[in-house]
This record gives structure tokens, C-alpha cells and sequence, in this order.
């Protein structure tokens, strides 16, 4: 693979060159899983989704040019799949299985083009949202956040010259060496790149995924991002997001409905996909509730991934649940992802080797973290906390809660009237810097 001198692309770039929407197999995995059983289950369901700044310190308004952005979303309702890219996710084998996307899906993406936007200012932020049919406004999520991340580090190193260009980015590859040689020590190590969504930019995520590759061999098991793992010949990892419990639940009629939303999801899950894709995300409205809830079906699938809640003390409660349901959790897995960096992989792989099977996916820490590497100074490079959310389904509001509040979404309403229903167990206000 031929490696990219990134200071001389970033100096010589302009969005012609290098859009920051290549293709739109530059998502995460998880995106295509959901949206093939989108079309299949509520193909007549309409989504907004918004993006959501939870860094409010960082004006995007301010540092990202409008007509920049423009720009680079108007490109992005340009791009379509080509046609290698479709033969290769018709053919290939995901997870074990083979044909994992039907023929009408791959019918549906290859005329598929991203639906149109509604972008304002207020306050120094874009209020950016998307309105249409849910499978189509879906499919923003991945390239907005890029574009946005993009653009802001973009615009962070305009004022360089080609040396300060050069040192941020020797220091950005060496800080990253050094995260991967300490990753070494840890020899059962299972970890995958889940860093497409707030990246630096695509060139960098391309060199991560590189570097991984030829630092930690097979222990690197594959990347979220469809279009690198084609490339790098990766596995593409991915299962599930909250916005299938969410739109779920704003769907429902009732709080009865509500309160099962997130079980009626995995039932459905669990038709379409099978074998390790059963992989629960218990965190939309909160992990304890989730747990005391949960049919006993739950405790025989693959896994869990605790998102919102801290490692150690999320796989702790999970633990206990499968053991109170007679499951050993040698046979289990949990899947760690929520802002972590090497410190965190390592306690978390310390704390629970040999008690449950284990990976990791590393997200803006491995593919964002130009912390003190710009000889320029200041933190326009440091990574935001930045989102994009379902809001609305069919005009009804929808609502994350998250077990930590800093963040939870939806109307203020809406999440008391959550609250009621879920209640407030096992949620604590925890800062959230990426």
C-alpha cells in the first residue's frame, strides 16, 4: 500500500482534490445493517435527525467558513456508490456470513444519493439537519460529522507553513506509535478503529487503520469505516445504534409502548441478523433499567456493548446480570468503545482478562488526538464532542437518555416524561470531553 506524505497533501490540498466525502461506503458498518432492516420493518417512517455541538465553547460558526460548508455537503448529495463498491458488498462475507445485504438493498444503494440539508446559524453554531424518509436521512449521519471535523481541522491548519505542517503531524504519527507500543504489552489484546465519525480527516483515519495493521497484526481485527476495510482488506465492524430504540419508542402510542421499545428492537434485530451481530447496545435509556427489564432470551446472545456508562463499572453490572441468569461470561462478549484511549483499554483489559471475552474499538482517541502536536499552539486541533441525533419520527419527538445526562437528547419535556417511565437508576453526570 502506498503510503501518503499527509503534510504535503494537507499543504497542497483544496476540497476539489480531496473532498471529504469520497464515497458514501466511507460510513460506519453499523449504518448499512440498520438501514437494510430500516427499509424492510418502517419503510414509510420519516426522521429528522440534527447535529448536535456538545462542546459549546467551540463556535463552529466561527471557525468553519459557511460557504466551505456548503460546499462540501453539496458535493457529498453528488457522490453515489460505484459499481465495485456494490459487487463487493454483495459478495462479500461479513461476520461469517455470506450475502449479508440482499439484492434489493444493494438495488436500493446503488441509486441512492444523500437526501438534501437545512443548515442555519445561531449562536455561533450550525444547526444542521436532515428531514425525509428514515433510511435516507440515516445516512447522513456519518458524512456530516466527517465533514464538519474535516473542515475544522482543515481550517485550524490553514495559517501553516509547510514545516509546522510537517512537525504536527511527525508529532500526531509519533504520539500514536507510542499508544501502539504500549498496546503491545497487553497480548490477548482484541481491538478494531470505531474512529470515522469525529476523525482529524480521511487521509489520517487511512494511515491509523495503516499503522494498526502493521503495529499490532492480527490483534487488530478490523475497522467500522466499510470503505478502509474494503481497501486494507479488514473486516468491517459494526452491529447497532441508538437510533433504532429511539425511533422505536417515539413511535410508540403509549408508555407501556415506550417502556418496550428497546426489547421490540432486538426482536427485530435478531430476525434480520443472527450469530455474533447479536450484540446489545443497553444504554438508549439507561443500562440498570435496560437489565432489570430484559427478557430472559437477552442473556443468550453474543454480547454487550456498555456505551455511555464507565467500562469497569458497566461490564460489572452486565457480568452480574448474565451470572444471575446462569450464563458464564467466559463465553460472553463486551465490546468497550466509549472514549477510549490507551489508558482506559489498558485497566479495562486488566481489570476483566480471563473473566469475559473482550474488545475494544477505538474511536476519536486513535483517529483525533493532535493534542499539544501543533508548534503553533493553542486547541483548534483538540477533538469536540460533536453528534448527529434522531430528533423527530413521524413529527413525535425522540428522546436519548443516555446513563450519563451530559448526554442525553430530546425535548426537555419529552426526557421528563422519559424519566417517569425508565426512571433514573444507574445514570450519573459524568463529563464528556470526545
Amino acid at each position: 500500500m502506498v503510503m501518503t506524505d499527509i503534510a504535503t497533501r494537507v499543504w497542497n490540498h483544496g476540497w476539489r482534490l480531496d473532498p471529504v466525502v469520497r464515497s458514501l461506503l466511507d460510513t460506519d458498518f453499523y449504518k448499512l445493517l440498520m438501514v437494510q432492516m430500516i427499509r424492510e420493518t418502517r419503510p414509510d417512517v420519516r426522521a429528522t435527525f440534527a447535529v448536535i455541538n456538545r462542546t459549546r465553547t467551540v463556535r463552529l460558526a466561527d471557525v468553519i467558513d459557511e460557504g466551505e460548508l456548503r460546499a462540501q455537503l453539496d458535493h457529498a448529495r453528488t457522490v453515489s456508490f460505484a459499481k465495485q463498491e456494490l459487487i463487493w458488498l454483495a459478495g462479500n462475507s461479513f461476520y461469517g456470513v455470506d450475502r449479508m445485504f440482499s439484492p434489493a438493498f444493494v438495488d436500493w444503494l446503488a441509486a441512492f444519493r444523500l437526501p438534501e440539508y437545512e443548515l442555519t446559524v445561531r449562536d455561533g453554531q450550525y444547526e444542521l439537519r436532515f428531514e425525509g424518509p428514515w433510511a435516507e436521512t440515516s445516512m447522513w449521519e456519518i458524512p456530516a460529522l466527517a465533514i464538519l471535523n474535516e473542515l475544522r481541522a482543515r481550517a485550524a491548519l490553514k495559517g501553516h507553513g509547510r514545516f509546522a505542517l510537517d512537525v504536527t503531524y511527525a508529532r500526531a504519527k509519533a504520539r500514536l506509535w507510542d499508544k501502539v507500543e504500549r498496546l503491545r504489552d497487553l497480548p490477548d489484546l482484541v481491538l478494531s478503529d470505531f474512529g470515522t465519525r469525529r476523525r482529524h480527516g480521511f487521509l489520517w483515519q487511512r494511515w491509523c487503520v495503516e499503522a494498526l495493521q502493521e503495529g499490532l497484526g492480527d490483534r487488530f481485527i478490523g475497522t467500522s469505516n466499510v470503505l478502509l476495510a474494503m481497501q486494507a482488506g479488514l473486516e468491517a465492524i459494526g452491529t447497532n445504534a441508538h437510533e433504532l430504540p429511539m425511533v422505536e419508542a417515539a413511535l410508540a402510542p403509549d408508555d407501556a409502548g415506550v417502556a418496550a421499545a428497546p426489547y421490540r428492537v432486538l426482536e427485530e434485530w435478531r430476525r434480520h441478523y443472527g450469530g455474533n451481530l447479536l450484540v446489545v447496545l443497553p444504554d438508549a435509556f439507561g443500562t440498570t433499567r435496560f437489565l432489570a427489564d430484559a427478557p430472559d432470551w437477552v442473556a443468550d446472545w453474543t454480547g454487550f456493548r456498555p456505551d455511555s456508562m464507565p467500562a469497569i463499572e458497566g461490564g460489572e453490572q452486565i457480568i452480574a446480570w448474565w451470572q444471575a441468569r446462569g450464563r458464564d461470561p467466559r463465553t460472553k462478549l463486551l465490546i468497550f468503545s466509549d472514549g477510549m484511549d490507551v489508558d482506559s483499554i489498558t485497566r479495562t483489559y486488566r481489570h476483566f482478562h480471563g473473566r469475559v471475552r473482550m474488545s475494544f474499538g477505538w474511536g476519536t482517541n486513535l483517529t483525533n488526538d493532535f493534542r499539544d502536536c501543533d508548534p503553533l499552539g493553542g486547541t483548534a486541533l483538540e477533538p469536540i464532542s460533536l453528534v448527529c441525533k434522531v430528533i423527530e419520527a413521524d413529527g413525535r419527538p425522540a428522546v436519548k437518555l443516555s446513563d450519563n445526562p451530559s448526554k442525553a437528547t430530546g425535548d426537555p419535556a419529552e426526557v421528563a416524561r422519559y424519566l417517569r417511565i425508565f426512571g433514573d437508576g444507574g445514570r450519573v453526570d459524568r463529563s464528556v470531553a470526545v
